[in-house]
């Protein structure tokens, strides 16, 4: 799969947390998908979305700022902008198993309310 699949797949992923289409994020996923952030470790499909999902309805947009590829993994930075004014800076590392995301590892960026640098509790 080229480069340039892997982009759009991200970006049509994006559009579908945007959107709030939950069973278009699932179709992106393989079944033996794993999700890590600071607060989970390797979360399998089902407890990511038991977990982690919240639906896009809170989304106002985001903006992708870089996608790089590499073989068979890629990595994200973006805005998110929240529909309460809220924004935070996200990097995620993606891994792919052919046409399907295996693997997201997100790094979460500095959080903004009204623009303004929020600082989170230790």
């Amino acid at each position: 799969m080229a480069a340039t699949d892997k982009v759009e797949i991200i970006r049509a992923l994006f559009a579908a947390y945007l959107a709030n289409n939950r069973e278009r994020v699932e179709e992106f996923f393989t079944p033996d998908f794993r999700f890590t952030s600071p607060y989970d470790d390797a979360l399998d499909r089902a407890t990511y979305f038991a977990r982690c999902w919240k639906g896009g309805d809170w989304i106002a947009r985001h903006e992708l700022e870089r996608i790089i590829v590499q073989g068979s993994e890629a990595f994200v930075t973006y805005l998110c902008v929240a529909r309460d004014g809220k924004s935070f800076r996200n990097t995620e590392f993606f891994s792919f198993q052919g046409d399907k995301i295996n693997r997201i590892d997100v790094y979460f960026g500095a959080a903004y309310q009204d623009g303004r640098f929020v600082k989170q509790p230790a």
